[in-house]
């Protein structure tokens, strides 16, 4: 896998974990204490976004999965 899509990846994890968990971006973004804009861009196709592991952690832990799960393909 190529490094720059590890944003794509990770991104559609999120979104897939999240619809799972039936809840909307604005109101993972509430739980999570992030913006609704930051959520939006991870989740859009082709936005490369920074990320830190500490928000990744807090955004698996909001979702319910292991961190791990956001790295994997499906």
């Amino acid at each position: 896998m190529e490094h720059t899509n590890i944003y794509n990846l990770i991104g559609r994890n999120i979104k897939k974990y999240r619809k799972l968990k039936k809840i909307t971006q604005e109101q993972l973004a509430i739980k999570a204490n992030l913006s609704y804009g930051f959520i939006k861009n991870l989740e859009a196709k082709n936005v490369y976004a920074t990320i830190s592991i500490e928000t990744l952690a807090v955004i698996a832990d909001c979702l319910d999965v292991p961190i791990v799960k956001l790295f994997e393909e499906s």
